[in-house]
């Protein structure tokens, strides 16, 4: 298995078989900053890092424009690609989108999904409450004897304690409309897995998360732009 990561929340997954993307969203603030070549493609508000897979799988958690842009999704998707969404993101009706709520499951060929919540609450960390219950959700996908955890934009919230044997968790810990640092291990400690990616950073520093939470015997892998590794 191999993970990549984009901003702010934007994962590659890569098996044998597969490739799933999640909040995949062109965020070029991010891309001028860096080092990393950037690919124009025929689209003319379209610019991408580097040339991606096509997707056999799609999660969107949120259809805010940092986890969802459309032009983005129609580059790394073709007629046969799946799209979960709790919401469409386009007008016109597409068959490739699925709308889902959380407690759903999805199955795809030997991917099973399931949907969880994702929200804002009134005592959360996050300083903006922009998440409500309902409009967003967060993923449990099981692929290649793994189960990975992308929790999308949220606070620390009651259904995390009924979440466990998770593999990788990947979640935000940028304290603005999410977890802060803070939360994010509280979570962590919670739901106990096996390695976890920090991501939706913002203006906190993901090394000093990786430093709190290993302290406290827990892997966390911190990736930069682009960066893949294999799991």
């Amino acid at each position: 298995m191999i993970i990549k990561w984009f901003p702010r929340s934007w994962i590659q997954i890569k098996v044998p078989e597969y490739v799933i993307y999640i909040d995949p969203s062109y965020m070029s603030t991010y891309f001028k900053k860096s080092n990393k070549k950037v690919i124009f493609s025929e689209l003319e508000d379209d610019v991408l890092p580097e040339k991606l897979e096509t997707g056999n799988v799609i999660l969107i958690s949120h259809i805010h424009k940092d986890h969802c842009k459309e032009v983005t999704i129609k580059r790394l998707s073709d007629k046969n690609t799946i799209i979960l969404t709790p919401k469409s993101y386009k007008k016109e009706a597409d068959d490739n989108i699925r709308i889902i709520t959380s407690k759903n499951e999805y199955q795809f060929d030997k991917i099973s999904i399931e949907i969880v919540n994702a929200y804002n609450t009134s005592e959360g960390a996050s300083t903006r409450k922009v998440h409500k219950l309902g409009e967003g959700v967060g993923y449990i996908i099981n692929v290649e004897n793994k189960r990975i955890y992308f929790s999308g934009d949220t606070d620390l919230i009651p259904d995390m304690k009924k979440i466990s044997n998770i593999d990788i968790a990947i979640v935000p810990i940028g304290g603005v409309f999410t977890m802060n640092i803070n939360e994010a291990i509280e979570a962590m400690l919670s739901i106990k897995p096996k390695l976890v990616i920090p991501v939706h950073h913002l203006k906190e520093n993901p090394l000093e998360f990786k430093m709190k939470l290993e302290q406290m015997g827990i892997d966390v892998l911190v990736l930069d732009i682009g960066e893949e590794k294999e799991l």
